[in-house]
């Protein structure tokens, strides 16, 4: 005889009808990884009528959670609501009633992880959050288990899909942004307001949690350097091109002899790394440890089935105890102080890319030399086409060597001032 153990799904969306699907359909499989049946006994969720894309039994299907909270016999509960409210509420009543959790919302932990997790400690619960970083892709197990001899120096990660799928269309089809954000609203990788996904919100606070786990430094995650794709012009994805390079968002997180440094931005990514041939909705990570060297990551970030993968996955971790040592192994989120301390952006160092629109006439070019290096930075080449608009202006594409982000920024705006300088101007960091 196999043992029981009786699972609660709270939000039946996207992702939550993935995992029941997984748990219905191959019930079989779970048993096998985890020595047990993992039977779903109770799916809670906000809208009885809304369709959803799974078929449960009937009376499975509740909109009240204490048809969870108070049956002793589900010990385990997905908890698959996104958002901050109500799903902190929900997840801390999980916990008050005695249920570990497994969550995929990033944005919760982000926020909020600091009390979720004390009062899983309070309630001798464990918390589980493979699915909230990088979908499909382990890397929080890889990080928490495989990698635990090693420190970590260096995380390089896209882990926003949308992004990634936003600039593959810009690039390979020659699509607008607009045009490249409607086709991902239509194929289900970007919501309704995609705010949040394309301004770097959800890259940052997943960036946040990796840190967390890779460098034990608890940042705010509104503190983390942060910029989007909103404002990328193909101008300087055919620039890149040219150059040898790709655009991604990419995640940073740098180690250095007493500080972290922690950005997200649009990046030139060298043709010759793979997190540039990162295509469509796909996540990849680059991590570096001081023992195992570089390791590269790759996989789909977001979907229906990565998601949910996870999910399972964490929930076979959990019936079968090995998330709880994890948990109160790592003292995750707990008040401990960082050795570590978040360094200053100012003085982050790297290659740029820059991109102006200058007036067609001599001395420019060396104007913006001029500024360039009385702020010490030093330029690595510079591209300028032949006249193609109609106003009279050039683009004059520069790379430089490494310098100061607070140098470059300053050069940056000085620069963009000059009167022979037209918006818009471009700037990003260079990888690779």
């Amino acid at each position: 005889m196999v043992d029981t153990v009786k699972i609660g799904i709270v939000g039946l969306g996207t992702v939550g009808a993935g995992v029941a699907r997984l748990l219905l359909e191959h019930d079989d499989r779970t048993a096998r990884r985890a020595g047990r049946r993992l039977v779903l006994e109770q799916v809670v969720v906000r809208d009885l009528a809304k369709p959803r894309d799974v078929r449960l039994p009937p009376g499975m299907i509740s909109t009240d959670l204490k048809r969870i909270t108070g049956n002793a016999e589900i010990t385990t509960v997905a908890h698959l609501v996104g958002g901050i409210e109500p799903a902190r509420t929900i997840m801390l009543q999980l916990l008050a009633s005695g249920k570990d959790v497994v969550t995929a919302n990033k944005a919760l932990l982000a926020e909020h992880g600091p009390e979720l997790f004390d009062a899983a400690r309070r309630a001798d619960r464990s918390i589980a959050f493979e699915a909230a970083v990088a979908g499909g892709i382990p890397i929080i197990a890889n990080i928490n288990q495989c990698l635990a001899a090693n420190q970590i120096l260096s995380i390089h990660g896209i882990l926003n899909g949308t992004c990634n799928f936003i600039l593959t269309e810009m690039e390979d089809r020659g699509a607008s942004y607009a045009a490249a954000l409607a086709e991902a609203q239509r194929r289900g990788y970007a919501e309704a307001d995609p705010t949040m996904d394309v301004d770097g919100t959800d890259t940052v606070q997943k960036l946040a949690i990796l840190s967390q786990l890779a460098f034990g430094f608890r940042p705010q995650w509104r503190d983390i350097p942060c910029s989007g794709i909103d404002q990328i012009d193909a101008t300087d994805l055919r620039y890149a091109r040219e150059l040898g390079y790709r655009i991604r968002l990419l995640a940073v997180a740098q180690l250095g002899e007493a500080d972290l440094d922690l950005h997200v931005s649009p990046t030139l990514v060298h043709i010759r790394t793979p997190l540039a041939e990162v295509r469509e909705a796909y996540n990849a990570i680059t991590l570096t440890g001081d023992a195992v060297g570089q390791l590269f990551f790759h996989g789909l970030g977001a979907g229906q089935m990565p998601t949910a993968s996870a999910v399972v996955a964490d929930l076979i971790d959990t019936v079968v105890a090995r998330a709880a040592i994890t948990f109160r192994t790592l003292r995750l989120w707990s008040e401990e102080p960082s050795q570590a301390r978040l360094a200053d952006p100012a003085q982050s160092n790297g290659c740029y890319y820059l991109r102006f629109n200058v007036a067609d006439r001599p001395g420019v070019l060396a104007e913006i030399a001029g500024e360039l290096g009385r702020h010490q930075i030093s330029i690595a080449s510079v591209i300028q086409h032949t006249q193609d608009g109609t106003d009279g202006t050039v683009p004059l594409v520069i790379m430089t060597h490494v310098a100061t982000e607070g140098a470059m920024r300053a050069a940056f705006d000085a620069i963009d001032r000059m009167k022979h300088v037209r918006a818009p101007s471009s700037r990003m960091r260079v990888y690779g």
